[in-house]
Order: C-alpha cells, then structure tokens, then sequence
C-alpha cells in the first residue's frame, strides 16, 4: 500500500506530543522506505548566536524516522526509539530544514534508519542521524 504526503501528514499531527508539533513539521515527499519532511526556520528553536537548537533537529529526525517507518510499513504502528546517534556537521541559521529518513532495514521487531538534515538555503548537511527503533503492534 502507497501512503501519501496527506496521509504522512495525519500520522504526524494525530501522533505526536504538542512540543513535538510545536516544531512546525511537515511532509514533503513519501516513497518506499523514505519520507521527507520540512522543519520551518523560527527563531523560538534557535539558540544563544542564532544557529538552530541541535535539540531541534534531534527531535526533526527521531519524528521523521516515525514517518518512514510508516511509510515502510504502509501504516502507522506503536514503535518507540531504542538509540539514536547524531552527528552535527553545520550551523543552520535562518533557513528552513530538510529532513530525509531511509529505512534501511525493516524487520517484525525493529527498525534502522539513516537521517540526513539538509540546510535548504545552502543545500549543505547539517547534521546526519542513526536511528533505531522497536515496532511495538
């Protein structure tokens, strides 16, 4: 079953804590084992400087790995995160963000993900992720 963008969308607004969609989160692009989806700049997730909270993108990916991992299973199901490792390449100031979650291995039991956070204004990675979760139903 093909999920669409729209659907990706419920699943994130129906799912997630009000801090989390507080982010101002939305998909982009749904296909396969991968979703994108878009963290709009604001100052209120900025930090002392002006650069984005690495807090923020944490969040950005541990929520856009939730959403390829539906997509991958063609609905959403109970998962929680088991480890995530995130590594900070950039500062992003003022410009949106860009997420995109490859499921790279989907069993009965768990999940793995890779996450690259794209500056959109300067098309450089930001910050690149490692997820893995346990699938709960």
């Amino acid at each position: 079953m093909t999920m669409t963008t729209a659907e990706a969308d419920k699943i994130l607004s129906a799912n997630f804590a009000p801090w989390v969609l507080r982010l101002g989160l939305s998909v982009e692009a749904v296909e396969d084992h991968r979703a994108v989806l878009r963290m709009p700049w604001s100052e209120g997730l900025a930090r002392e400087g002006g650069a984005l909270s690495g807090q923020a993108l944490m969040a950005a990916a541990d929520t856009a790995t939730v959403i390829a991992v539906s997509v991958a299973r063609g609905a959403y199901g109970p998962m929680t995160t088991v480890q995530q490792s995130t590594s900070f390449q950039r500062a992003v100031i003022g410009s949106d963000v860009l997420i995109e979650a490859v499921v790279t291995k989907l069993g009965r039991r768990m999940a793995f993900a890779d996450i690259a956070m794209t500056d959109e204004g300067s098309g450089e990675i930001a910050a690149r992720a490692s997820t893995v979760y346990a699938l709960l139903g």
